[in-house]
């Protein structure tokens, strides 16, 4: 688990050690650079490789983002192949809301010092919420169909994409 939560922890901070006034061609091309495409493109390659739809959310956090992007990642073996969202603002980087998707098989457990909260979602699903188990970031992690998805949002706009947004970010998934 602690491999996981480093990827996770180094998807959430590689982008966002930008340069002042990076034009949105450069902060592009720096994603495209470490694999990132459109959410699209990224989610029919997941869906080929799984054989099942990955079915996103259809709800977002109240904040701007000024850019999307998606990476299916397949390394060698099954344990580390998963579908990442990365929502972020180039200009506001606390602005950043990612979600990850990955088997349920190979998905993060958590110790009970990381959770925060269990909460039910809308297909009766257990959800937990966390605070502490990715510095920098609050997680909402929960079962549907054969995957785990991982919400994360950054710390700094807890204020506003909230807990109980997450669970409706969640229950949007249809």
């Amino acid at each position: 688990m602690k491999i996981f939560l480093l990827c996770i922890v180094f998807t959430f901070s590689f982008s966002f050690v930008a340069k002042a006034n990076y034009t949105s061609e450069e902060f592009q091309e720096s994603l495209f650079e470490i694999g990132y495409k459109s959410i699209y493109d990224a989610l029919n390659e997941g869906n080929e490789y799984f054989n099942q739809e990955i079915v996103l959310p259809v709800q977002l956090p109240p904040v701007a983002f000024t850019h999307s992007f998606g990476r299916f990642e397949n390394p060698d073996g099954e344990v580390n192949d998963r579908y990442d969202i990365e929502y972020v603002n180039k200009d506001k980087p606390q602005n950043h809301f990612n979600i990850t998707i990955q088997p349920v098989k190979y998905g993060i457990d958590f110790r009970d010092n990381q959770i925060d909260q269990r909460i039910k979602l809308g297909d009766g699903n257990e959800a937990i919420y966390s605070t502490k188990a990715v510095n920098g970031f609050n997680l909402l992690v929960f079962k549907k169909d054969k995957f785990q998805y991982i919400l994360s949002v950054d710390k700094r706009i807890s204020d506003i994409a909230t807990s109980d947004i997450l669970v409706e970010i969640a229950n949007s998934i249809k």
